[in-house]
This record gives structure tokens, C-alpha cells and sequence, in this order.
């Protein structure tokens, strides 16, 4: 086991991750995950430019994160950066505050190598179960867009199409300034029309239905997960590579299609940001379950950050 440090640094959070790893049998061990909100994209399209305040921000994170490496003894960091510091005509500021914070430059990678590091956060620990056949396709649906990624050892095939919970949402369920309580029929119908458009965009250049074994990411995924072994809280321990069969999400969705909002929030292991979306976010999975024929879905707490620690165990300092 290698002890390694892993960075995400994104447009509106830093996160964490020190774990011990053994990428050869997918083994990761968390010792400290966490999260911290710096927004370093702060008025960057407006300004070209990363404001000061974000920046401190950003770097207050990195002191408060270079300490728990300290403190965790990690012999490698990896710290990967997405575009908001690639387009700043002072991204060299942010580039030399993390090396002297730090000791390491951040990386910032492209789409692709996005697509690959969050393939294997997800799919690393699966890949020794004989019972889970490739080729994976890992599904990561967010608040504007969904990310499918086919592969075996590594990523075939990559697309982000523009069908997310939060954007679903606003779209076809937002009435008078508020979301119908509950949906009207025109508005699913409306939804599912545009889901499986992009969803027949997405299948112009990834092989969907070469998928033997469907693996899930982010909130909506994890919430159905939740709501389906009727947790009494939120678990990230139980709802990590739990399966969940399309006959159940099935009849989770249709429930959040026609509940109330309070309904949904009582929930016990609902998060209150999620009762409005949670909908939109279900039918999204239940139609690329539909599509593919897929019977159940391995829904995954793991992304881009163990993909990245994985990486960093990987490659020698």
C-alpha cells in the first residue's frame, strides 16, 4: 500500500482525499476525505482574471490541507486543476502559490483526461469481481449534465450531454417561479422526450449498449440508493457498490414523479437540496437503465479524487 495524497481543485470547490492505496488490487483506504467551497472561478468570464479574494481563499484550503498531509504522512500528492486556473491571464499567481504551499504544481487536464480519471475512481475497485463483465459503462449524473464513459481497463469511449437533474428541472417541471407540486403528465412526458434525445446523442459516439455492467455516480444515484434499502440516514458505507435492480428504481421514480415536495423531504436520508431535483435526477437513470437493457445498477460513492489517488500511487515521485 502506497500512502498518497489526492487534489481536485474545480471552479467552486477544493477537495481532499489521503488515503492508502494499492492500485495493482484496487485497494483504497480512506484516511481523511473532505471538501471545502473557495469558488476560485469568482467572476473569471467576466474578468479573465482569478480574483485576489479567491485566490486567498483557494490557498487558506491548500494550508489547512498541506497540514493534514503532514499530519497523515503521505509520500505522494497529485493535485489536478479544471479550467477556471487554465484560462486566468494570472494563472501563473495560482500555479506558484500551490508549489509554495504545496511543493507541486497543479495539473490542469483536459476533458479526456478527466473522462479517464473519473473511469477509474469508479471502476478500479470493481475490477476483480468476476460477476461485474465489462465493458463498464460508468454514469455520472450532475446538476447540468450527464457523463457517460464505456471501458474496460481504461476508456473507450467518452460524451457529456446537457441533461442533468437541476437543469431537467427548470426546464419542464418550473411553473409560475415554483416547481409543480407534483408534476403534471404533459411535463414527464416532456422531460422523457428530451432525456432520451440526449441520450440518442450520446449514442453517436459511445457504445451504450456494449455495457455489461452499468455503474452510477453523484447525488441522484446515491439518493435512489439510499431511498431503495430505506436508510434512516444517509450512508456512505451502505451505499457504496450497493445494487439496486430497474424494477426498484422503477418504482422509486414513479413515486417522485407524482410525490409532493413534502413527501420527498420527509425522506429520512434525503438532503434538503435535493427534494426538488431528486425527480428529474431518477428518470434520468431510469431511462439509460431502459435503454441499454441494463437490470441493475452499481452505484458507486467514488470519482474523479480516487481516480486521481489512484493515479498518484501509480507514478513514481
Amino acid at each position: 500500500m502506497t500512502r498518497v495524497a489526492a487534489i481536485d481543485c474545480g471552479t467552486n470547490s477544493i477537495r481532499l482525499l489521503v488515503a492508502d492505496c494499492d492500485p495493482a488490487t484496487g485497494e483504497l483506504v480512506d484516511l481523511d476525505r473532505r471538501m471545502t467551497i473557495v469558488r476560485l472561478g469568482q467572476g473569471v468570464d467576466r474578468t479573465g482574471r482569478l480574483a485576489p479574494e479567491a485566490l486567498e481563499r483557494t490557498f487558506a484550503a491548500c494550508r489547512e490541507y498541506a497540514e493534514v498531509i503532514k499530519e497523515h504522512g503521505a509520500e505522494r500528492l497529485r493535485f489536478v486543476a479544471t479550467s477556471a486556473s487554465r484560462d486566468a491571464e494570472n494563472r501563473d499567481e495560482f500555479v506558484r502559490g500551490v508549489k509554495d504551499i504545496l511543493g507541486v504544481e497543479p495539473e490542469v487536464i483536459s476533458g479526456d483526461q478527466e473522462a479517464e480519471f473519473s473511469f477509474t475512481g469508479a471502476t478500479r475497485e470493481l475490477s476483480g469481481h468476476e460477476h461485474l463483465p465489462r465493458p463498464f459503462l460508468v454514469v455520472d449524473i450532475g446538476g447540468g449534465s450527464t457523463e457517460f464513459v464505456v471501458g474496460e481497463e481504461h476508456v473507450r469511449a467518452a460524451r457529456s450531454v446537457d441533461v442533468g437533474c437541476v437543469r431537467m428541472t427548470e426546464r419542464h417541471l418550473v411553473s409560475g417561479g415554483a416547481v409543480t407540486d407534483p408534476p403534471t403528465e404533459e411535463q414527464i412526458a416532456a422531460m422523457r422526450a428530451d432525456i432520451e434525445a440526449a441520450l440518442d446523442l450520446a449514442e453517436q459516439t459511445v457504445p451504450l449498449r456494449e455495457a455489461r455492467t452499468l455503474v452510477g455516480l453523484a447525488g441522484s444515484v446515491t439518493t435512489v440508493s439510499a431511498i431503495a434499502q430505506e436508510l434512516p440516514e444517509y450512508d456512505s458505507a451502505r451505499i457504496h457498490h450497493s445494487r439496486i435492480s430497474r424494477e426498484k428504481v422503477r418504482e422509486i421514480t414513479e413515486w417522485l414523479l407524482h410525490s409532493t415536495h413534502a413527501e420527498r423531504a420527509a425522506v429520512p436520508s434525503m438532503h434538503p437540496g435535493r427534494v426538488d431535483v431528486i425527480a428529474a435526477g431518477s428518470l434520468v437513470l431510469l431511462s439509460i437503465m431502459e435503454r441499454i437493457g441494463a437490470e441493475e445498477v452499481v452505484v458507486s460513492e467514488h470519482d474523479i479524487l480516487d481516480g486521481i489517488a489512484y493515479y498518484a500511487a501509480e507514478t513514481p515521485s
